[in-house]
């Protein structure tokens, strides 16, 4: 069974590799090295489909494979244009705040908003829902990934 502990874990360890991919802005390569091991540690590409959604993302909403999630944390991927690189912003704080979690045998499903602070002190708030799954390790992987800003009036 899933517990909220594994969930809370999960979303910390997510927090902190967004952050550490921008600490290392300055030299694209380490960036790019260090988004790819938070996408093979953190997300179930390896095994098997991954939804990902991510927060500003238009032209190309749904990045369904490793290659689109990379590039939308780093930027410089000419088949994604719009690609900044969300990590690379540089956040300093990130924290999760649950609205609510589903909690299964090999399945966990987390809903609410999250918060970004960048070098500057500026927070954002973004909504999300991420599910994860009991990889073959001891370790949640990412398998859903929707974020969302909050709707303007």
């Amino acid at each position: 069974m899933i517990t909220k502990q594994n969930v809370l874990d999960a979303q910390k360890e997510w927090a902190n590799g967004i952050i550490k991919i921008g600490s290392c802005m300055d030299q694209r390569s380490l960036c790019e090295k260090e988004a790819e091991v938070l996408i093979d540690r953190l997300y179930a590409f390896d095994l098997g489909t991954v939804l990902f959604k991510p927060t500003k993302a238009h032209h190309i909403q749904f990045r369904l494979d490793k290659k689109g999630a990379i590039s939308y944390f780093v930027g410089g991927n000419n088949e994604y244009p719009e690609d900044h690189g969300f990590a690379i912003n540089p956040w300093i704080k990130i924290w999760f705040d649950n609205a609510g979690l589903i909690l299964e045998k090999k399945r966990a499903l987390a809903m609410g908003n999250y918060y970004f602070v960048d070098n500057k002190g500026v927070e954002i708030k973004v909504e999300y829902t991420f599910g994860y799954i009991q990889s073959n390790s001891e370790f949640l992987k990412i398998d859903l990934h929707h974020s969302s800003l909050p709707y303007q009036v």
